[in-house]
């Protein structure tokens, strides 16, 4: 069957040179974009019964931009003055360059990783005296703690944010060609809103090892996956998709 309708369960790109819209002008698809999972914020009152004092700590090690947005909100609420001497410890020049939001750059103690945790973790490590604090959501990855306790520094972890099931009753009547996950928990989203979801000829796609077997553990057909050494992107995996079921007769 061909390919006329995506729905990807994700906020829209803001960016105008999205790959997403390349797709959409080169494969003359429509493709809509619609989060299925969202952000909420811990307030101040729950962080502090995590026995959490923004004054204990020297360093924060940022996996995210929503780690940063919540880390800085919550200083705010808690009207503590975050330190000229505080350290960011930073997952990715992504998120460091983020940032640059609310700190300026250049007077400030910043630390980069590459892309993943083992990569920022010698840095961590040459500055094993410092107290790190992990502002994290509540959908841990087991990776990065786990990491921490193996290199033996002093570290903390708290919930700074949540993430929560986004309401897709709209969407009830409304049929897509395919639907692109990017996470266990959009996986969790679309079955908590549609609990007798059937996918019938609707192709389904996802990117990362999580995801895929999230979508196989609830009976999903996987169509497309991502990322592989011929599409590493999701747009790519798409794209090679479209082109194979929309040319065949």
């Amino acid at each position: 069957m061909k390919v006329k309708t995506i729905l990807v369960s994700q906020p829209e790109p803001k960016i105008e040179n999205s790959p997403y819209f390349d797709l959409i002008e080169k494969q003359k698809v429509k493709i809509d974009f619609r989060p299925f999972i969202h952000v909420e914020g811990v307030s101040a009152k729950e962080i502090r019964q995590q026995k959490v004092d923004l004054n204990n700590y020297t360093a924060i090690i940022l996996t995210s931009r929503n780690a940063i947005d919540h880390f800085f909100r919550v200083a705010e609420e808690m009207r503590f003055k975050v330190p000229d001497s505080m350290k960011y410890f930073c997952l990715s020049e992504a998120v460091a360059f983020y940032l640059q939001k609310y700190v300026v750059y250049r007077k400030r103690k910043i630390y980069v990783g590459k892309r993943t945790f083992s990569e920022l973790s010698p840095l961590i490590k040459k500055y094993k005296d410092e107290k790190f604090l992990l502002p994290n959501t509540d959908k841990v990855n087991d990776e990065v703690p786990t990491a921490l306790d193996a290199l033996g520094v002093n570290w903390k972890q708290a919930i700074f944010y949540k993430t929560v099931i986004s309401d897709l009753s709209d969407l009830a009547d409304v049929y897509y060609d395919i639907l692109v996950f990017f996470s266990p928990s959009g996986i969790d989203s679309l079955f908590h809103n549609f609990p007798d979801f059937k996918q019938n000829d609707t192709r389904i796609a996802v990117f990362g090892d999580t995801t895929l077997k999230a979508a196989e553990e609830k009976g999903l057909r996987i169509d497309i996956a991502a990322p592989a050494p011929e599409t590493p992107s999701m747009t790519m995996a798409l794209e090679k998709y479209i082109e194979k079921v929309n040319k065949a007769k």
